[in-house]
């Protein structure tokens, strides 16, 4: 029969920290609630998995690089109408369309909370145990151009497939270029109906002439996003120039003047 005191030591090599922790507590539990011996190890085994899944959450939060704050909690609806509450409540609750290697298309112009609503849908999917990867467009398509020139592009694309979605933030701020326009496209077709592309964008489709060189090569990049995509085009004023005229326009508080003392005159 196997000692007890060796427990720990067991449980260590078997790599189960939690349940090395908790064991004797939850022994102890069970004995005063009268535990079935199969009841402590389903709570030993669920206290495990939790802890598992808190952890992988953890971790895969911190890869995903989601802006810190912005979450579906800290985004006004309010001072956007146009903004679609509950569809964008959706996707970020729903990782079915991610499942399905769906798109998701932004437009609207600069500072209507295009960054905010991508990034809470994130946050959203990634609660859900999903890998999400957030990148402006312009670091990621510098990154594989580099990647390329190294002819490692298909292992960069690659390790890229383990984020069921890879949002792109600000894709008009991509130059122009024959190498960059190029791997934004390969991105664009290795993603195709095997994962999910986030896209901001200022410019719409109808600009897109603007970042793809010609037009057979924007017309087959948009072909495939909009496949299988939802499209949002977000309009109303920008929020940084409403804050910026707030600020300006706020009464200002008058300035303190110091308090003028009075000396009682004791003569008298």
């Amino acid at each position: 029969m196997a000692d007890v005191a060796t427990l720990p030591l067991l449980l260590k090599e078997l790599r189960l920290p939690t349940m090395a922790r908790q064991w004797e507590d939850l022994a102890a539990r069970a004995q005063e609630g009268c535990w079935t011996l199969g009841e402590y190890l389903a709570a030993l085994c669920e206290a495990e998995l939790l802890e598992r899944e808190c952890r992988r959450r953890t971790r895969h939060l911190q890869e995903s690089h989601l802006p810190p704050g912005k979450t579906l909690h800290h985004l006004d609806f309010d001072a956007n109408p146009t903004l679609p509450r509950q569809q964008v409540v959706a996707l970020a609750a729903e990782g079915g369309w991610v499942e399905r290697a769906e798109n998701l298309l932004l437009f609207g112009p600069s500072g209507v909370g295009k960054t905010h609503i991508a990034a809470a849908i994130g946050h959203g999917l990634v609660a859900q145990g999903l890998r999400v990867r957030f990148t402006s467009a312009t670091t990621l398509v510098q990154a594989l151009q580099v990647a390329k020139q190294a002819l490692q592009l298909a292992d960069a694309l690659a390790k890229l497939d383990k984020y069921r979605l890879l949002i792109l933030d600000d894709l008009g701020y991509v130059q122009r270029t024959e190498m960059e326009t190029a791997v934004l496209f390969e991105l664009i077709a290795h993603r195709y109906e095997s994962g999910s592309l986030l896209i901001t964008s200022n410019h719409p489709f109808s600009d897109w002439d603007r970042i793809f060189p010609d037009t057979m090569m924007t017309v087959a990049a948009i072909d495939r996003l909009v496949h299988h995509a939802q499209i949002l085009s977000i309009g109303g004023e920008s929020y940084r120039k409403g804050q910026s005229l707030a600020r300006r326009t706020a009464p200002k508080s008058p300035a303190c003047r110091p308090a003028k003392v009075v000396v009682a005159d004791r003569t008298k």
